[in-house]
């Protein structure tokens, strides 16, 4: 499920360890307002209300300025916030969370985005955001480097602390941003942006999650090998597994590879035990991988005759895929707490895989075997029923948005009878990176549409025709993503 990009490990130490390098930087200089802003210069610099808004942030009690960045037409702050580990016992100790601002102005709707995983310190906009022409608080969810409590008991990592995070950010900032608020994230940040939801139901005036997976019974997954037996052409299939297939046959002559990269890297293998154990976990995701962050088209890039292949060539192909260095312990300890997650609430998939035969050890290794034997986990079965449960009988104003050929939608959220002004919409051929700008044109205005209305925001000509939606900021190519780019700050494509 992951797809390692290039320089993909020394970008998640180098976020790591922004914040603390940005904390004895000093605050930037704050940037001038763009010309074409819809916001006038003082509603922008935060003084409409005779005071700085930097000021106003940090008069917050816990608030603290970690860095501000200069971009034309906001105001950007990377900021530390005081959390209680365990909100049920406050007093028991606190974190430090980092938390993003992107300030427009204090008449717009806010967007709170959360990736589920660490928070980008440059700025960025999620899609709702560019939709509404909003500003954007983004979160770093709880255990994630920095935001980790010290010492971590990983018990206090679960589904309803990280939601109560989000509810105290929320109540603090509403105070500054009194507009509506909408909740977006993709993947598990989809999933946090639901949870966020489902335990605290009045802070969000609407939701927007994008590819977000929901396993509601651990054990069963044949929805996926469902999904791959007829996902993309048959063509397109037969290369990937072709290619997988003889991964595993050459597993000799390619792990001596693997062992001279890991010695060349100084990559070790003590979490997953071995490294034909890490070696194997890499292969197996190769399917996975591609339809998650590829296209059909991209198909042409698979080797078509994978048993007269080279070496190389089936070894560059996984590797280009699903990355090598990902199942080491330097490149699993930035995730450790997603996959204590994964093993202790969210669940995970098991494919079968049957055009591999017996030639796996191992199998489709679940989330135990990359968290360290040091941290004890336990599997809540009903978390996720509770919230799937809540979904369908409760959802207001819900927004979910599925890449056609994406394997985590295969178990997506599905509305219930109870659900009112909630919607469910799948972009053609898309991947993990689906966006409401990829929809078909009808979706793609109704969606916007809805957006913009739950924000409060909707022109008066698309409150008479929804036809007519379109995002009210212009797409900006160092702010925004397109459909079937991933979120910024996601240095490793996993869900």
């Amino acid at each position: 499920m992951r797809k390692v990009l290039t320089g993909a490990l020394s970008l998640a130490v180098l976020i790591g360890t922004v914040g603390a390098a940005g904390a004895t930087a000093g605050a930037a200089t704050a940037a001038e307002p763009d010309a074409k802003s819809s916001g006038s210069a003082a509603a922008i610099s935060g003084q409409a209300s005779g005071k700085d808004i930097k000021d106003r942030i940090l008069a917050i009690p816990g608030m603290s300025l970690i860095e501000e960045k200069p971009y034309a037409g906001y105001r950007y702050f990377v900021l530390g916030y005081t959390q209680p580990v365990d909100h049920r016992r406050p007093s028991k100790g606190t974190f430090q969370q980092r938390i993003t601002v992107l300030h427009k102005d204090t008449s717009r709707p806010t967007v709170f985005a959360t990736s589920g995983y660490h928070v980008s310190t440059n700025p960025s906009r999620s899609e709702p955001t560019q939709i509404v022409d909003g500003n954007q608080v983004s979160l770093e969810y709880r255990f994630f480097t920095p935001s980790r409590p010290a010492p971590a008991d990983w018990s206090k990592l679960d589904i309803w602390q990280a939601a109560s995070d989000q509810h105290r950010v929320f109540t603090a900032l509403k105070k500054i941003y009194p507009k509506k608020w909408l909740a977006t994230g993709g993947s598990k940040g989809g999933m946090t942006a639901t949870y966020f939801e489902r335990f605290y139901p009045k802070d969000m005036d609407g939701i927007v999650a994008y590819v977000a997976p929901n396993d509601v019974v651990d054990k069963e997954d044949s929805a996926y090998d469902r999904f791959f037996r007829n996902v993309g052409t048959k063509e397109c299939r037969d290369r990937l597994q072709g290619v997988q297939r003889e991964a595993l046959i050459r597993r000799a002559p390619l792990q001596k590879k693997y062992k001279e990269e890991a010695t060349a890297g100084g990559w070790t293998f003590n979490t997953t035990g071995s490294l034909d154990r890490s070696y194997e976990a890499t292969v197996m995701d190769y399917v996975w991988a591609f339809w998650q962050y590829s296209h059909l088209s991209d198909c042409g890039q698979i080797p078509a005759d994978a048993r007269n292949a080279t070496d190389e060539e089936i070894w560059n192909s996984v590797d280009g895929v699903s990355g090598f260095s990902f199942y080491t312990d330097q490149g699993l300890e930035p995730y450790t707490p997603y996959y204590y997650q994964a093993g202790t609430q969210l669940g995970s998939p098991d494919i079968k895989q049957p055009w591999l035969g017996s030639l796996s050890r191992y199998g489709y290794q679940p989330p135990r075997n990359f968290v360290p034997r040091s941290i004890p986990m336990k599997f809540d079965r009903g978390a996720m029923r509770d919230v799937d449960s809540w979904v369908k009988n409760n959802a207001r104003q819900m927004m979910y948005v599925y890449g056609e050929n994406d394997p985590w939608g295969a178990e997506p959220f599905r509305l219930g009878r109870g659900a009112r002004d909630s919607h469910i919409f799948t972009v053609p051929g898309g991947n993990h990176g689906a966006r409401v700008s990829g929809l078909v044109d009808a979706e793609k205005a109704k969606a916007t549409a809805a957006i913009q209305r739950w924000a409060g925001v909707a022109p008066a000509a698309v409150q008479a025709d929804p036809a007519k939606a379109k995002p009210l900021a212009k797409f900006d190519t160092r702010l925004d993503q397109r459909n079937g780019e991933i979120e910024r700050g996601e240095e490793v494509l996993r869900p």
